[in-house]
């Protein structure tokens, strides 16, 4: 990591710029703005050691930053100019809040002089973003450029991760000041004590019927593997939380499913079986939980014990039996070698869980539909690379990756657990341009690609080579479904009329073929995988199919039926 210098006279964007190298920064996402000049100045300077990526908009340039600090467990950095790039930029910082991801978002400000005159772009953006931001300011002085820096890095990545906001007024950042670098940053997490580990093996031993359920971010490759260990030597059920699949490996034989918009009815049965809820890393919040329906607030039916690395949420949804404040990995350490004796009291249990999971991610049938994404995916699943990084947009589409493909660390699932449209596809160009050998596979809805699809360019411009599958049924699928399910047949505002997305993935730079029939889809993926730039397959599927589990006719069926007995 840079050292940090003496003395010297620079301005406040060098300092800024300096400070990032210190704290081992090396990449950025932007859209430029003259607010910020000085800093992009100073980044041209730095080009040997720090990587800055244009995007498309400002939301796509917070989604990549926000997609890196998940890959990596470093702050994403990403810088926009006031006012309006804000304002765009502030849905990568909400996915950042709800995602636990470190995160710090660097913003043009007006100059000091013109502050609470609504001056052109003005906001005040302690405001604008503290409700959803772990902590939102402004640096008024470059002397204290360090101190600020350093203090972002730390708020960032320690206790529950989370995003930072730092405003930086425009003069400020011409100012010429004196000051030495700060230190580089350390984070800071909570760990067992020896007590509580006891008390959390005694929890454990005593059940009957225990079930673990992972979730949250900081896991890296090792803690995930150790928490693995445990549970395989122990034989004890492992479940994830939202688009968490990837922190024990699918095909583990303790590895039981995920709690969230795909959920097996079966594993819901087998939740209200356990006589312990082990959860880990995971908030409980609304889509493992079901709308908080399946663990009931405040006093959940199963006994649970809760380990989260902040203490403030331990006790916030939920009154735990025992809780914790401890980070995952430090968690996974301290039980990696642990065995509890019960393995063979628990080895059926497991059994059951995961071949239960096996059996619902078979492929289907196929059902009579010309284009079944769940049997596509299954033919290809296992050629698949184990490093393959798969990032997921908001919407019922999803539900076949989520599914029907395989996880497990090396690889990735990155995807919004806000539910944010337009995610994915800057999220498979950030982790493509990151890592240009690993697979970045997009998955996301006609609606989703309208929103963001234009990053391709950003992708094509530097290199990166994502495939992204664009699921085109012609309507806003997961609105539609809440529609039928509520107002069967009174469609209102949930259809789309799409354009040719070929045509467009095309003139963005990428290879792009359209795809109607699942027997075409594996030539096509291949295809796409050899071209050696980005690519788009347009998937045609049927609205009727509206996910993997139901359809538009069965949900307005259902509706009727509520209908006449009510």
């Amino acid at each position: 990591m840079t050292q940090t210098t003496k003395n010297k006279s620079r301005t406040g964007g060098q300092v800024l710029v300096d400070q990032l190298l210190i704290h081992g920064a090396d990449t950025a996402y932007c859209v430029p703005g003259e607010s910020y000049l000085e800093v992009l100045d100073a980044l041209h300077d730095v080009q040997d050691k720090f990587t800055l990526i244009n995007a498309r908009h400002e939301a796509g340039a917070a989604n990549m930053a926000e997609t890196y600090g998940k890959l990596t467990g470093q702050p994403g950095i990403c810088m926009v100019t006031r006012g309006p790039g804000a304002c765009h930029a502030a849905i990568g910082v909400h996915i950042a809040q709800q995602d636990s991801t470190p995160m710090i978002l660097l913003v043009g400000q007006i100059a000091r002089d013109t502050t609470d005159r609504e001056a052109f772009q003005e906001v005040d953006y302690r405001a604008m973003f503290g409700p959803i931001a772990k902590w939102a300011t402004q640096i008024d002085d470059a002397n204290r450029v360090p101190e600020y820096m350093a203090r972002a890095f730390r708020v960032a990545t320690s206790g529950r991760p989370g995003p930072v906001v730092i405003a930086l007024p425009e003069d400020m950042l011409t100012d010429v000041v004196d000051v030495a670098d700060a230190r580089p940053y350390t984070d800071t997490h909570a760990e067992l004590s020896n007590d509580s580990f006891e008390a959390l093996k005694a929890e454990i031993a005593s059940a009957e019927r225990p079930l673990l359920l992972l979730g949250g971010s900081g896991w890296s490759d090792d803690s995930a593997a150790a928490i693995t260990r445990f549970a395989e030597v122990n034989k004890i059920p492992v479940t994830t939380s939202f688009r968490r699949q990837d922190i024990v490996n699918n095909l583990s034989p303790v590895f039981a499913g995920d709690f969230g918009t795909s959920t097996a009815p079966s594993l819901y049965a087998h939740q209200n079986n356990a006589d312990l809820l082990v959860v880990i890393g995971a908030r409980l919040g609304e889509m493992t939980t079901k709308t908080y329906t399946t663990i009931t607030p405040p006093n959940p039916a199963v006994r649970l014990v809760h380990l989260y690395p902040d203490a403030d949420e331990i006790g916030r949804v939920y009154s735990p039996d025992l809780g914790l404040a401890a980070a995952p990995a430090s968690v996974a350490a301290a039980l990696q070698d642990v065995d509890l004796g019960r393995a063979d009291t628990w080895g059926n249990w497991c059994d059951t869980l995961h071949n239960d999971y096996l059996t619902d991610s078979e492929a289907p049938n196929g059902d009579g539909w010309e284009l079944d994404m769940g049997v596509a995916l299954t033919q290809i699943r296992d050629s698949l690379p184990d490093d393959m990084v798969v990032t997921l947009d908001a919407g019922n589409h999803t539900g076949w990756a989520q599914r029907f493909l395989r996880f497990g660390r090396p690889g990735r699932i990155i995807g919004s657990t806000c539910g944010a449209m337009g995610y994915s596809v800057p999220a498979a160009v950030a982790a493509s341009l990151a890592n240009p050998d690993r697979l970045a596979l997009s998955f996301v809805g006609d609606g989703g690609f309208m929103m963001s699809g234009n990053e391709l360019a950003t992708a094509a411009q530097y290199g990166g080579c994502p495939i992204v599958l664009v699921f085109n049924n012609g309507v806003y699928g997961t609105i539609r479904m809440h529609q039928e399910r509520d107002h069967p047949e009174r469609v209102s505002g949930t259809t789309l009329k799409n354009q040719d997305f070929v045509k467009m993935a095309e003139g963005l730079g990428a290879h792009a073929e359209r795809v109607t029939k699942t027997t075409d889809f594996a030539a096509a993926f291949e295809r796409a995988r050899a071209c050696g730039r980005p690519a788009v397959i347009e998937l045609v599927t049927n609205p009727e199919q509206i996910s993997t589990r139901t359809t538009i006719t069965k949900l307005r069926d259902a509706a009727r039926q509520k209908a006449t007995a009510g």
